[in-house]
């Protein structure tokens, strides 16, 4: 599932968008990973409960 790839590109230390962006801006790399899992971890549960949901409504 193609959410829980985006999910690690934004909570990884290790993924290559996570390091460029906080190296664009300038911070830490794990205060960035720290201020960007919070908005993640949100948008998976949301996800997961909507493709439970609809998983079993369809």
């Amino acid at each position: 599932m193609k959410i829980y790839g985006i999910f690690g590109d934004h909570c990884s230390p290790i993924s290559d968008t996570t390091i460029l962006s906080s190296m664009s801006v300038g911070t830490d790399l794990f205060s960035h990973v720290k201020t960007q899992l919070p908005y993640a971890l949100v948008a998976a549960a949301i996800s997961t409960g909507l493709y439970v949901i609809f998983g079993f409504i369809m």
